[in-house]
């Protein structure tokens, strides 16, 4: 009995799906970040106190948004164009920071110098100062009336100055300010420093005035006077310097006018002569 030979059969193999790729999933988190910081930053900067917050949220917001601009670039994320307004933002933050913060400290310096300006007015005080000794009056001049001869005035921080009557002199021959037909008058300027800290007379200026048209009085340059203070002055010390000034003969007054430095107001005397 003979077997049926079946015909040969293909092998069948088990069919699979095609591979399909993932897709990517786009990290946009850096620039909604950014957008977000820049944002609040900015609105931040609009308020001058809160110029801290804006200058940090600006940096953050422009480092998240240029970071997220590179993704994007790289295909790794799709919101190129918010990562862009978020870096724009965070810049916008950080010159408004900037801008809050020059205010702010001009505002709080301005404040300070109107406080010192109230608790020690730099105004002269009066005193009857012919003897350094004598008691300090708290009085100040008249407005409009300058000091007399002798008279002394005492600021705030216990600078005195004081001047002299005016005395007539002879210049040498070789003495310049000094004109034919005029008057010499040797002034001393007195300064005397009270306060605790040193004084620099090299700021200090002296000029003067003659007659009643107030016509400025040249300062004479001679071996008999001096040029000016030199120097400084320590506390509980004094300085005496003797100007020379030139005046018509018929004038019948010199107005001495003595400022130590930019940070005091200046005081006349009127000196008869």
């Amino acid at each position: 009995m003979s077997q049926t030979q079946q015909p040969n059969q293909p092998q069948q193999h088990p069919q699979y799906p095609p591979f399909q790729q993932q897709p990517r999933v786009a990290r946009n988190g850096l620039g909604t970040a950014a957008l977000i910081l820049g944002v609040i930053g900015a609105l931040s900067g609009l308020i001058p106190l809160l110029f801290w917050l804006a200058g940090i949220l600006g940096v953050i917001a422009l480092i998240l948004g240029l970071t997220g601009r590179g993704r994007a670039k790289r295909g790794e994320a799709t919101n190129k164009g918010i990562a862009l307004t978020g870096t724009i933002l965070g810049l916008a933050a950080m010159g408004l920071a900037i801008f809050g913060a020059y205010t702010t400290f001009k505002a709080v310096d301005d404040a300070v110098d109107e406080i010192n300006k109230s608790v020690s007015d730099t105004k002269a005080k009066s005193t009857s100062g012919k003897d350094s000794g004598a008691d300090k009056s708290e009085d100040k001049p008249a407005d409009g009336k300058p000091l007399a001869a002798g008279d002394s005035i005492v600021y705030d921080d216990d600078l005195t100055v004081s001047v002299s009557n005016a005395v007539t002199f002879s210049p040498s021959e070789y003495a310049a300010g000094h004109k034919n037909g005029n008057h010499a008058y040797k002034v001393t300027v007195t300064v005397i420093n009270d306060s605790k800290e040193k004084f620099d007379t090299s700021l200090l200026t002296t000029n003067a005035r003659s007659g009643k048209d107030g016509v400025k009085a040249e300062q004479i340059i001679d071996d008999k006077v001096a040029m000016g203070f030199e120097g400084t002055v320590l506390p509980g010390k004094k300085a005496t310097v003797v100007y020379g000034f030139d005046a018509p003969a018929d004038a019948k007054n010199l107005t001495v006018e003595v400022t130590p430095s930019f940070d005091y107001d200046g005081s006349q005397w009127d000196l008869k002569l």
